[in-house]
């Protein structure tokens, strides 16, 4: 059943990505007799829709005979609110969706899209049945947003998002490769790199610089500098030459797309001078992985500021070639190729490892 387009509309750009990243909504349903009842669910939204499990987990009563799914039944008219607390009273913000209640009965197309997505934002959900049970559907009638910081109003053209919680920060971030070409405002470019400050790092050395570009000029530059050690190197792995052709021009397209490019390099001047080879390798490694962590601040920067991110690593197989098309000197080693602006298009998400798959051992 596709949306009316006035409702399609009901949400921005900025509200769309707030509600499908936040984890946890509470969901207000009423009986025949209007009293009201709400309880805190897990959802997920695919920019039209709202999805809600039924799972399987132990219940006095079979899920469909829930009291909210009862009341459903008796009155599809739900709302729905998704809301963030911070103790900074102007970091508020919640999303009041209006809207209508269904249950989806297992075994349709939208029951199997449901289910889908459902897992995919939720690990724990791969593991129940919640396949064998009808989807509560919601479909959005009227919205009402709110932040507290009237100041930076959410709009799909601010080049912010609504503030999110650490956790849905770190879920909802990821990798970006095409780009709306939309200029990039320099302002919000320097927060990502400040951001990067506040990484840890060996002795507090910070031994990390960073290059950003945004003339297209310096970024097809760099692109086909480094394009003629690519080829080296693929054709040393004897790939055939259509293939290495199509690679490189993927690959030469995702740099000069890309609205801005941030060159994160190692610089080592700072860091301490041991008397071994050994203990000044392991200065190198701890600023190596600080840099990482650098990385690893800026993009979640990024994400917070309405910003997407994608991460190369080309420019480890190529320093040289780098740092002549940029013209750097021989302190800084560039490392990585940061895209930066708003993306044109999510790619696929990958599935990530709960805890207890990455835990080797706890004692």
């Amino acid at each position: 059943m596709p949306l009316p387009t006035e409702t399609k509309q009901l949400f921005t750009q900025t509200q769309s990505a707030y509600v499908a990243a936040q984890r946890v909504a509470h969901l207000s349903t009423a009986d025949e007799s209007g009293r009201p009842y709400v309880v805190p669910v897990c959802y997920a939204f695919d920019g039209s829709y709202f999805y809600i499990a039924l799972d399987d987990k132990p219940k006095s009563v079979p899920p469909t005979r829930l009291k909210r799914v009862r009341n459903i039944m008796r009155n599809p008219q739900v709302a729905l609110l998704v809301d963030t607390y911070n103790e900074d009273w102007s970091r508020l913000c919640y999303v009041l969706i209006n809207g209508h209640a269904e249950l989806e009965p297992a075994g349709t197309e939208r029951h199997t899209r449901a289910i889908s997505i459902l897992r995919e934002k939720y690990p724990q959900y791969r593991e129940m049945g919640i396949d064998q049970q009808p989807v509560i559907l919601i479909t959005p009638i009227s919205t009402h947003a709110w932040k507290g910081s009237e100041s930076a109003p959410a709009s799909e053209t601010e080049a912010t998002r609504l503030e999110l919680d650490f956790a849905s920060l770190v879920r909802g971030r990821h990798v970006v490769r095409q780009f709306k070409q939309i200029a990039v405002p320099r302002e919000l470019v320097e927060r990502v790199i400040e951001a990067a400050g506040w990484a840890p790092s060996p002795h507090g050395a910070q031994p990390w610089r960073f290059v950003a570009l945004s003339r297209p000029e310096l970024k097809k530059k760099l692109a086909e500098a480094m394009a003629v050690e690519w080829r080296r190197n693929l054709d040393m792995d004897g790939q055939e030459a259509e293939i290495v052709d199509t690679r490189l021009r993927k690959s030469q397209g995702r740099i000069t797309a890309s609205p801005v490019l941030i060159v994160p390099c190692l610089y080592l001047e700072d860091l301490d001078r041991y008397p071994d080879v050994v203990r000044q390798e392991a200065e190198k490694t701890m600023a190596i992985q600080s840099l990482g962590a650098a990385i690893q601040n800026m993009l979640l920067s990024a994400y917070s500021l309405g910003l997407d991110a994608g991460w190369m690593c080309a420019p480890l197989f190529c320093p040289d070639a780098v740092q002549t098309a940029l013209d750097l000197p021989g302190t800084l080693v560039p490392h990585a190729l940061i895209n930066l602006g708003y993306g044109a298009k999510d790619p696929p998400r990958r599935p990530h490892r709960l805890a207890n798959d990455l835990i080797v051992r706890y004692e």
